[in-house]
Order: C-alpha cells, then structure tokens, then sequence
C-alpha cells in the first residue's frame, strides 16, 4: 500500500472535519506534477469547499466555497479594518499568493511535506509550542511584515498603499548598494524569486554604505502607527526620509522565523533555499531539523540547497572586495564578519546557548523602557542580545574608513513581546520601543560620525502576528491518529502543520 495517497485522503477528511474549524483553518497538498513541472497545482480544503490552485493565481473550485477566495495583499487595511475585525475567521480573511507560496513550500525533493495543516488565527496551542501571539499560517496578518526603506537614493513618500514581497528585500539591498541586476542570480545563474524595488530605491548605489535592519515579528501597521504617533522617534526619523509600504512584504510560507530569515537573505522562497520551517523532516537523510535552536542558528549554511547564494556572498559577487557584517542573524554565509562566526569558532555543542555568560545583563539596560517585562525569559533573554548586537554594529562602525558596505542587523526582543502578549498588547508595544531606541542610538552614532546621509536604510521583519484566542484550544493530533493508525500508515506531524507520511 502506497502510504502517500491512502493517509492523504483519509487525514483530508479527517482534518476538514467541522468540529475542527475552530482550530485548522486550511489544509493543503499537492498534486502530481504529470511531468509537467511548469503547471504545478495544489489542493486547498476546509470544511466547506476546495480548490485547485497554480503559481499563476487560478482557482479552480473542485467543490463548495473556495477557502481562499480573498487573496488581496492590502486586505484590513487601512489599520482601523484591522482593529475592527482582529483574527477573522476564513470567509472574512484574505490569502495573498496562495497558490505560489503553498507550491514552493511542496517544492523541495526530500523535505517538503506531503500535506500541510494550516492553523485558524485564534488557536491557541501552548501545549504543542504555541503562544498568546502567533505567526506560521498563510493569512494577511501573519504575513505581513513591515518594509521601510530611507536615506540615501530613496523616495521620499512616507506611507503608500502598496506591497511587497519578503523574498525582494535581497535585491532591493543589492540595488541600494550599487550591484548590478545581472548579479542578482543565484549561484546556478538563475534569476531570484525576488525582484528589486526600483520605485522604492529610484538611484541605486547613491550611497556609500547599506544597513539591513530586521525586527524580527514587528507587527507592520502597529509599528506605522506608533512611528506617526511619535511613538517611535527612530523609526519615525527613517520614515520622514523614505517610504513604508502600508501592506508591508509578504512572508513566504509557513510565516515562521527560519523560512523567511532565509528567504529574506537569499531572495528565494523555501522551495528553493531548503529551510522548510523551524522544524522539518528531511527524508534523504531520516534527520529531524530544527534550524530555529540556539544549538543549531550557526549551521544555517548545512542547511542551503546547492545554488543558493546569499546577499552577502552576492554583494562580493557583483563589488568585489567590499564587506559586510550580519549581527545576531542565522543566515550569514558570505559575511565578512557575523555573530554566528564566533559561535561557530566557539566549537561548543550548545552553540549560541554557550555564549550565554558574555552577553550584558538586562536590568539596568538603558534601551529596556518597562523592567517589568524582564520577568519574561525570552523577553529577558532577548534584551541582553539586542544590547550586545548593538555593541557590535558600533563596533563595526567604529570607523567609516573600514565600515563595512552592508549591514544586517537582526532585533530579537520584538518577537518576544508579541508572542508574549499579541499585537497591540503592552509588552509588544513596549518591545518595539525598545528596539527603536537601540536603533536611535545606532542613528546617533553615525550623526557623530557624519555620515548618515551617505546610508541607505532598510527595514523590515519575517513575518507578523496575531492574538489567540485562549478559548480556542485544541490538537488535530488525535484527528490524525484515528484516521491513519487504523490503516497502518506511519506519519509524522512537524510543526506542528508539516505531516509526512510513511516517515
């Protein structure tokens, strides 16, 4: 018995089950590709319909209502629709890009799943790793992340109503540092996924140097409000230079951390870079993955299929000679200098968890504006290393003279506040305080230096968030348990959402 087909039919319907609507919101899975590997499809199911999509956004309804009929990138905006209708459920929401992100998902030979479960915006799952604010699922919200370029070369528009996509941050960074389209390929000479925003950076290289900022979760339109509010003085002064994008750019899926981490820094979606989630199964090597670990962030290159080329290793591709710094970031390949390289030179089993005792203490920081958020541990955790990657971005802008010709800084406290309370909540607004004042003193030291104005900045995140629900609980486990265990079809749920089966 061929475990594929007989565990996909049967856990499809166990999943799209009504009485768990609550909590699965889709499920998703290829179709045999025929050999006709240009005209790839993927089957979209909830409990009151399916679909057949393609990357080219055709929906063809095999049954009942369409589970992702609203695909507008712009949807619940402006921010008031958002605030109006928080975690709406399926019919009201909207999917932006369904059929190419699912695809590209089921596109690796050997780790993709065979089926994907989808969570509803309101689940709350802390038992299986969930949190009062979530990401990871194909809707709007949870996709979004914030995009803001300023300085020099930039447009000068403030807010517009437009969007992007997560996987054009790369060339939109080549661009800003002056390399030319023809090096925006990978290492195979094939064209990103991602393209670069010329209306966004009209004068490519008009500037000397190119800083990367990522926060990593920031919740877009909450991070808009606060900067026009005053809220966020750094990042107002950035916007007051530059333009954001109300629909910010669109996470690839899942909307997780490592997935878009890479997509981010490679401009190329998971189906192409191979980092299929924070954990995945890989089935040419029977290994578990867990890329989002403190004991494995440093090995992020192990992980990069044959041909992926990273910002950095394409900077040096098309000036060479110039360098970079990545701070506090997984994905460094190519980087002059990175955090991960002194982990990786550390050699300890416990990777960036063993630097642990060098990173500054929380109390008495000056960027922590509530202390009372430190008796959170990743909130804790996560201020000591924002402080030290700020020391090192200081550090590597010690001189312009050897400044390095890009910039990546990842901020970690922001998704700590938002998982800790959810969008809007006191501590998530309190962590993108905190990170704007990190970046405020980043933006002071270069006005010291003189040389703000020769930077060109860009801003962004991995993916947004969502409040749950905590009276929406519940696991699709058991589901899966009594539709496939009787049948004799081995399977594993990573995620969980990624389902193997015969694994």
């Amino acid at each position: 018995m061929d475990a594929q087909p007989v565990g996909r039919t049967a856990a499809v319907e166990a999943l799209t089950r009504p009485d768990l609507a609550g909590i699965v919101d889709l499920v998703a899975h290829p179709e045999a590709a025929d050999g006709d590997e240009a005209h790839r499809t993927v089957v979209v199911t909830n409990a009151d319909g399916a679909v057949r999509l393609d990357e080219g956004g055709t929906h063809e309804v095999l049954y009942g209502r369409d589970p992702v009929a609203v695909t507008d990138p712009l949807a619940f905006l402006p921010y008031e629709r958002e605030l109006a209708d928080p975690c709406p459920d399926n019919e009201r929401n909207s999917y932006p890009d369904p059929g190419r992100r699912l695809l590209s998902a089921f596109a690796d030979p050997t780790r993709s799943p065979d089926l994907v479960v989808v969570h509803t915006p309101r689940h709350y799952f802390p038992d299986e790793g969930g949190h009062r604010g979530e990401h990871g699922s194909l809707d709007v919200i949870q996709s979004r992340a914030p995009l803001l370029v300023a300085g020099a070369g930039v447009a000068r528009r403030g807010v517009v109503l437009d969007h992007a996509r997560l996987v054009d941050v790369t060339p939109t960074l080549l661009r800003a540092a002056g390399v030319d389209e023809r090096f925006h390929v990978d290492a195979a000479g094939r064209s990103l996924d991602g393209v670069p925003r010329r209306d966004l950076v009209p004068e490519p290289g008009a500037g000397t140097w190119v800083i990367g900022l990522l926060w990593d979760g920031a919740h877009c339109s909450d991070l808009l409000r606060l900067a026009t509010e005053g809220s966020l003085p750094g990042v107002a002064r950035l916007l007051a230079e530059g333009v954001a994008l109300a629909g910010g750019a669109v996470a690839e899926f899942p909307s997780v951390t490592l997935c878009n981490h890479t997509s981010v820094l490679t401009g190329v979606g998971p189906g192409r870079h191979g980092v299929l989630g924070n954990v995945f199964f890989d089935r040419a090597t029977g290994e578990r993955v867990v890329p989002n670990d403190p004991t494995t962030w440093h090995r992020s290159g192990e992980w990069l299929r044959p041909g992926v080329a990273t910002v950095f290793e394409l900077l040096t591709a098309g000036r060479p000679g110039s360098s970079s710094v990545c701070v506090n970031e997984a994905v460094d390949r190519g980087a002059t200098v990175s955090t991960m390289q002194l982990v990786r030179a550390n050699g300890t089993a416990g990777g960036a968890g063993d630097l642990d005792p060098a990173l500054p203490p929380a109390d008495g920081s000056r960027y922590v504006g509530d202390p009372a958020h430190l008796a959170d541990g990743y909130y804790r955790w996560a201020s000591r290393v924002d402080d030290a990657g700020l020391g090192q971005v200081l550090e590597a802008w010690r001189d312009p003279a050897c400044a390095p010709a890009l910039t990546w800084w990842s901020h970690v406290v922001t998704d700590a506040g938002h998982h800790a309370g959810g969008p809007r909540s006191p501590i998530a607004r309190a962590s993108l305080r905190d990170a704007d004042r990190r970046v405020q003193a980043l933006l002071d030291h270069l006005d010291g230096l003189g040389v703000t104005d020769d930077v060109t900045f860009l801003l962004t995140a991995d993916h947004g968030f969502e409040g749950a629900d905590e009276t929406v609980t519940g696991s699709w486990a058991p589901a899966l348990h009594e539709a496939l265990d009787p049948l004799g079809v081995t399977w594993r749920d990573e995620g969980p959402g990624f389902v193997y089966f015969g694994a």
